[in-house]
């Protein structure tokens, strides 16, 4: 393979990874009732761009972290799994911070549309399993801070 082709690739690769390391990130806390569940550090996906990304190509995610997908207002969120290779746990979120709608174990690379039966502001996306691991339902609440803090993990 000519150098060129090979120094181009890793060019690549690596600006791919400088975009991931740049992404604005944020602390989410889970509570079910009044009680702290757990807190994720995720990667806060705003633009059309971003949001069009989100996981895709990603090998792992650690328990701890995941994304969050900010419409900015209320909105019929539609979300698919195109070139995602790991299962997520998809939690629809509303304006005041209740989960409306929780769609466990996306599986990879389904292109399958999956839609909110509400207008939600955020989608969290967090590891296939965990919102079952975590007894997470609809009702529960999540609440969004910046800086980020260390995520917690039970």
């Amino acid at each position: 393979m000519p150098r060129l082709t090979i120094f181009a690739l890793f060019a690549l690769v690596l600006a791919s990874v400088s975009a991931r390391a740049e992404a604005p990130t944020a602390v989410v806390m889970l509570e079910h009732g009044a009680a702290p569940v757990a807190t994720f550090k995720v990667e806060v996906a705003t633009s059309p761009e971003e949001r069009a990304q989100g996981l895709m190509n990603r090998e792992v995610l650690d328990p701890g972290a995941g994304m969050l997908f900010d419409y900015g207002e209320p909105t019929m969120a539609r979300m698919w799994m195109k070139n995602t290779r790991i299962p997520l746990d998809m939690l629809f979120v509303d304006e005041g911070g209740i989960i409306r709608h929780i769609h466990a174990e996306a599986k990879p690379n389904d292109e399958t549309p999956i839609a909110t039966p509400v207008p939600v502001r955020w989608v969290l996306e967090i590891p296939g399993g965990r919102a079952a691991q975590l007894k997470l339902q609809e009702g529960d609440r999540m609440k969004v801070t910046t800086p980020p803090a260390k995520p917690t993990i039970p």
